[in-house]
């Protein structure tokens, strides 16, 4: 039975609250819109697997921004981050290689980092861009076939920073899966989600663009497997999870609320007894079933105050769309026209 769940327990209210009933979605024939930026102008930017980013204008339109990789490979977005003058940069999910890709908008791709100390990037899950200049890259693991990570041991994960200058060096290594990165709004902390060791990290942010020792925000239970992450204007983080479809708004003292799930327990139990065996792998991922979400794995606020969550997904060819109650913190690209 699909169900949205309040059996669990967590530190803070536990019961969702949001129906799938209130749910809208919004592009149409997207491919794998993992990653989601929205724009103070109503535009919605979304990694897509035909190669690029997938707008969506004001006016309901949509357009493609698509090119290859030297050598005519062709571009795996994973992550995407919006820069000043309208180009991208992407966070390429290469099958063996990774790297940050430059994309502009009439398809022209350079390569903008494929290297770290001499180590170059293996396949690359994010990219941030933020108001200091500075640009944040997770790889989620050194591990070949990549779903080898998908362990609760995993702990090869890492976080890159490119200083405004172009110097580049990892700031942060052993992380169990790196995901998604944001900075608390107060520009103290970075956040990191690190997905199969289930929780949510942080690290105290130095003015040099360094980070502290590694502080666990909070742990997330079964079924959790924390991926994309943003933050509202209150401080809260709101942490998207792939597999079980939720949506967990978590207090700055790490206590947790459900705010939405679609899930089905028969399909989490099997997941939960594959990952405790230390067995998960991509079909754990890719045969998720639910009634409406289509395995979501990141957020953005948008709308003219910013309370319209857009969540991006792994599997389906649109955007979810729901009203909250707080508005989102303005990210660094929030008025590129």
């Amino acid at each position: 039975m699909y169900t949205l769940m309040n059996s669990l327990t967590y530190s803070g209210a536990a019961a969702p609250r949001s129906s799938l009933q209130s749910l809208g979605h919004v592009g149409t024939g997207l491919v794998r819109p993992e990653c989601v930026l929205a724009t103070a102008h109503g535009d919605l930017y979304s990694a897509d697997w035909r190669g690029g980013v997938a707008h969506r204008l004001p006016d309901g339109t949509q357009r493609l921004y698509s090119g290859r990789l030297p050598g005519g490979a062709g571009l795996r977005p994973n992550g995407i981050a919006l820069l000043a003058d309208g180009s991208f940069l992407i966070a390429h999910l290469g099958a063996e290689q990774g790297g940050v890709y430059r994309l502009m908008r009439d398809g022209r791709v350079e390569p903008w980092l494929l290297e770290v100390a001499g180590e170059a990037l293996p396949p690359t899950n994010f990219v941030l861009r933020d108001a200091a200049g500075r640009t944040w890259v997770t790889v989620s693991t050194r591990l070949v076939p990549r779903a080898l990570g998908y362990r609760r041991s995993c702990n090869d994960g890492f976080i890159a920073c490119v200083q405004p200058d172009g110097r580049a060096a990892v700031v942060a290594d052993g992380l169990g899966y790196t995901n998604e990165v944001a900075l608390h709004p107060g520009g103290a902390w970075l956040y990191v989600n690190e997905t199969f060791a289930r929780r949510l990290s942080r690290f105290s942010l130095r003015s040099n663009g360094s980070l502290g020792a590694r502080e666990t925000v909070t742990e997330f239970g079964p079924g959790t497997f924390p991926d994309g992450l943003a933050f509202d204007e209150a401080g809260h983080a709101w942490v998207v999870s792939i597999v079980s479809n939720r949506l967990i708004r978590v207090a700055p003292d790490g206590s947790q609320t459900l705010w939405l799930e679609d899930a089905d327990a028969e399909h989490l139990a099997w997941v939960e007894a594959a990952y405790e065996a230390a067995q998960m792998g991509r079909p754990h991922l890719d045969g998720v079933r639910s009634q409406v979400l289509r395995n979501i794995s990141s957020i953005a606020f948008a709308g003219p105050q910013r309370r319209t969550a857009v969540l991006g997904c792994l599997l389906g060819d649109s955007l979810a769309t729901l009203a909250l109650p707080v508005a989102g913190a303005v990210p660094a690209h929030w008025n590129v026209a």
